[in-house]
């Protein structure tokens, strides 16, 4: 890379620097994701001011430094500050900025994540100024689902991820669920869910037999050492649950392209529940938690309570 170099990228975080700067994290489609200063943007006349704010995609040409590269000139290609005026927006491009610095690379191209993200925050912004809880959250639902596709690690929630049978939701039984398993990737048949279940009960009662001969008192028998070793070594603890017929039908729509309009016909506490299960599904798999995810609950929470 020469000393000066060009990138086209989109802030994604900033933290004051020294008295009048600013430290950058940028996402770029050309280098992935760079940290770089803007000097004097915190005067009150710089004119990299408001090219520094959160969520403004520039035109960047950018000095290399010894520890640190310096923003010498930026031109606006697109900003989207609709998302700053609107709770819910905003926590929702938060929301997704935090999943991106999860996931992008530092000196390697980002083409498609750097498009993918704009796309959510545009469509984000396009959405009208008194849009209720619900279709920001359905927005951020299906944001959250394709960076994780992205990643490689989406959900599978068209099959049984241990017999591979398609799952149909049953809207017809009101009583119908289907299992969850964070841990193994995605939904899974009852009748499956409840063996792995049996499974963990056993592994949890061999540790707490392992706890109770622990070498301090006397010796581990063998047989409850070969036991633990075979069930549990390697495997992590699972973390399951059950959804009902609305929210698999939601989650088996999050891959496409758009959201079909019958999606929006359910109701916000399923749209709710869709979220936090795949913040819950996000943050096990990234190994992250997401903070912006509490300005969700409240956001929703107020809208509810108006």
């Amino acid at each position: 890379m020469n000393r000066t170099y060009k990138a086209t990228g989109i802030n994604l975080k900033s933290m004051p620097m020294g008295e009048h700067d600013r430290l950058l994290t940028i996402l770029t489609r050309e280098f992935g994701l760079i940290r770089a200063v803007a000097p004097g943007v915190r005067k009150q006349r710089s004119h990299l001011g408001g090219r520094s704010e959160l969520f403004v995609v520039n035109q960047l040409l950018i000095a290399k430094g010894r520890s640190l590269d310096k923003i010498t000139q930026a031109e606006t290609i697109e900003s989207y500050s609709g998302l700053s005026r609107d709770l819910g927006k905003l926590a929702s491009g938060q929301y997704l900025a935090e999943l991106v610095l999860t996931q992008a690379l530092s000196e390697q191209p980002q083409e498609e994540l750097f498009s993918l993200l704009n796309e959510h925050l545009s469509r984000l912004e396009r959405l009208p100024r008194k849009t209720d809880s619900k279709t920001v959250v359905a927005h951020l639902a299906h944001g959250i689902f394709h960076l994780l596709a992205l990643g490689g690690i989406a959900p599978q929630v068209q099959v049984c991820g241990i017999t591979q049978r398609p799952l149909n939701p049953n809207f017809t039984d009101p009583d119908w669920q289907v299992g969850f398993s964070i841990s193994d990737g995605g939904t899974i048949s009852l009748s499956q869910l409840a063996s792995l279940e049996i499974k963990q009960q056993g592994n949890e009662s061999i540790e707490k037999e392992l706890s109770e001969n622990s070498p301090r008192v006397l010796p581990i028998p063998e047989r409850l050492r070969a036991r633990y070793l075979q069930t549990t070594q390697g495997r992590s603890r699972r973390q399951s649950t059950k959804i009902n017929a609305a929210e698999l039908a939601i989650l088996q729509q999050l891959a496409l392209p758009e959201l079909p309009e019958s999606s929006y016909f359910s109701d916000s506490g399923e749209w709710a529940a869709v979220e936090r299960l795949l913040r819950q599904y996000a943050q096990y798999h990234l190994g992250c938690s997401i903070l912006s995810a509490a300005l969700i609950d409240t956001y929703v929470e107020t809208e509810n309570y108006v």
